[in-house]
């Protein structure tokens, strides 16, 4: 049974997504303000967070930004309809995907159901070994490494950079990428971009001038390989 953290300040839409949560066979764990998100997700580790950007005290992009300083645990980031900068924000940080507010609790809980789905190993491409160069990416262990140096992907980097790795030369456009890596039927195509970004920052030796993820005007992206 998997653990999911849902960090809200309004009770009510605690309570409502804790008891969808737990009739999809969660066990789920509540806090109202960013410190109390903090000391759950150091103690009670849980596999996923649901975590609200406006928050008392500490807001959800700095618990989302301390999170990310020492664990890759999913988020799932809670946004007001609209706000596409703080969508952004929450991507440039490490969230795993976001939910807009309002919401219907059920598509929520189906969204947490697919990133937990990664989580459990499924990956975009079939297992096993895709190196280039120095870059290696196992997606049987879903471990990714560049110069024998592990890197800190999170789970959407991770499954982007190894469905490219493994599709060489081929173009794919924002919405492919997002039906194809997120199964996402629709959505915000910005999620992609800044996930490229946060990619390239990883992957090249100077991600202003990127060699690997190669931009393909007026089409979208396109894995290049260096060997």
């Amino acid at each position: 049974m998997e653990t999911v953290l849902v960090v809200d300040d309004d009770l009510t839409v605690r309570d409502v997504v804790r008891r969808y949560l737990e009739r999809a066979g969660h066990r789920v764990l509540v806090a109202g303000d960013g410190e109390e998100a903090l000391r759950l997700i150091d103690s009670g580790r849980p596999d996923l967070v649901v975590l609200d950007i406006m928050l008392p005290g500490v807001d959800g992009v700095e618990v989302c930004r301390r999170t990310r300083r020492w664990s890759s645990v999913p988020i799932v980031m809670l946004t007001a309809l609209g706000e596409e900068s703080d969508r952004v924000l929450g991507l440039q940080l490490g969230a795993d995907d976001y939910v807009t507010k309002p919401f219907s609790p059920r598509e929520l809980a189906l969204r947490v159901e697919s990133v937990l789905r990664r989580t459990r190993g499924a990956a975009p491409v079939a297992a096993g070994d895709l190196v280039d160069g120095d870059l290696r990416v196992d997606t049987a262990a879903r471990v990714a490494t560049r110069g024998g140096e592990r890197l800190a992907l999170t789970l959407r980097e991770f499954d982007l950079l190894a469905f490219l790795m493994a599709n060489p030369g081929a173009a794919f456009s924002r919405a492919d990428l997002l039906d194809r890596v997120w199964g996402w039927s629709f959505g915000d195509r910005s999620t992609v971009t800044v996930h490229v970004r946060r990619l390239r920052e990883k992957i090249e030796d100077d991600p202003a001038r990127p060699v690997r993820i190669a931009t393909v005007w007026g089409v979208g992206y396109r894995y290049d390989p260096r060997s």
